[in-house]
Order: structure tokens, then sequence, then C-alpha cells
């Protein structure tokens, strides 16, 4: 067995209490407003990688955005995997954008490609 010294303990500590705040941070959804809205544009860049895969969306009027979309395992669940969409594709995405109006920053509860529709929380899609 291997001892820590009480600085070393205290330390780890911290680090584990400052993990555990910036990952309950990123995966709540207070960040967010609780309209949603639809932003249509295409998509310029694509990255599955974790924690959440993401899409650079250009707009017509509003520049690019960055649609989050659910974490890697929940967003492969809805359809939504690697190759299904490239940059140049149209799509449109539904979701809470940042409360912060100088942020383009969308979490995605949907996404549509042509006509294949990608329900990443379909818990959350508000309907009308």
């Amino acid at each position: 067995m291997f001892a820590l010294s009480g600085k070393r303990v205290l330390a780890a500590a911290m680090l584990s209490a400052a993990f555990a705040t910036g990952a309950a941070a990123h995966h709540g959804w207070s960040w967010a407003e609780a309209d949603q809205i639809e932003l249509r544009g295409v998509i310029q860049q694509i990255s599955m990688g974790g924690p959440h895969p993401t899409l650079d969306v250009a707009t017509v009027d509003d520049g690019v955005w960055r649609v989050e979309l659910g974490n890697p395992r929940q967003t492969e669940r809805s359809g939504f995997v690697e190759g299904v969409a490239k940059p140049g594709d149209q799509v449109t995405a539904l979701g809470n954008r940042s409360q912060d109006r100088n942020e383009k920053r969308l979490k995605a509860v949907r996404i549509t490609i042509g006509e294949k529709r990608y329900d990443i929380y379909p818990e959350r899609i508000q309907t009308n």
C-alpha cells in the first residue's frame, strides 16, 4: 500500500471537486433559454468527439453558430452517427440557445438533415 501525504490528499480532493463542478456546469441546461428556436444553415464542420459532438453551422443572416448535440452515446442512439452528414449539407437544428446573446451557441434537441430527423433529446422537444 502506499500512503499519500496530507498535501497530496488535499490536492487530489480539490482536483476531483474541480472536475465534478466543471462536469455539472457543462452538462446542465441552466446556460440555455427555456424557449426553443429553429436554426437553419449549412454545416461547416462536424466533431463527433466528447464530451458532446458539435456542428458549426453557417447561417445566412447571423454568421456561424456552435450547435451542441447530446453526449456521444446519446447522439449515436438518435441515429446521428459519423457519415450521416458532412460539411456542405443543409441542416435545421431545433434547440435552446444560450442566454448570453453574444454567444452563438445552441443545445440541439433535434437535428434534421434533408428529410431525416434525429431526435437527440426527444423528451425535451417542445411542440406548438
